[in-house]
């Protein structure tokens, strides 16, 4: 079981109350990546959504020339992976790699699923995050993109 106070610094979290935080923790497992490991590559299946307790996460493609493109990093608090488990993808579309050695909370996804059967509240919680941090980088994503416009 996770501990609650940690869970509550979480992003993914934090519009939940202790008692569905509690719901949480007894789901949430945890792992520890030391620097330069891999969390998940392009193509392997997918766990679930990745939450950052401690560490930095890159998240990357390869182009097709071979090239990695750094797509992201994310920090404390930050997480990850859920596009794949959104989309209802079997497989990652990205790689992570702990650019730090890094501690991250998994709420796998078969825990997900069940969640929004049983508690159907705490899933609609997650998802308004989710889409909030989603419109925010689409609306960064832009203004960098019109940058780029206008200084061509």
């Amino acid at each position: 079981m996770a501990d609650i106070s940690a869970l509550k610094e979480q992003i993914l979290f934090k519009e939940l109350s202790d008692d569905e935080l509690k719901v949480i923790a007894d789901r949430i497992t945890e792992e520890h990546y030391p620097m330069g490991k891999m969390i998940f590559m392009e193509g392997e299946q997918t766990r679930g959504i990745y939450l950052i307790k401690k560490g930095k996460v890159e998240i990357s493609k390869t182009t097709p020339d071979g090239w990695k493109q750094t797509l992201a990093v994310f920090t404390d608090g930050h997480f990850f992976g859920e596009l794949s488990v959104i989309e209802d993808k079997e497989e990652h579309g990205a790689i992570a790699t702990a650019i730090e050695t890094t501690d991250v909370f998994l709420l796998k996804k078969e825990d997900l699923q069940e969640l929004e059967k049983s508690h159907p509240q705490i899933m609609y919680k997650i998802m308004k995050i989710i889409a909030r941090v989603a419109s925010r980088n689409v609306h960064t994503m832009n203004e960098k993109l019109i940058k780029l416009l206008i200084s061509y």
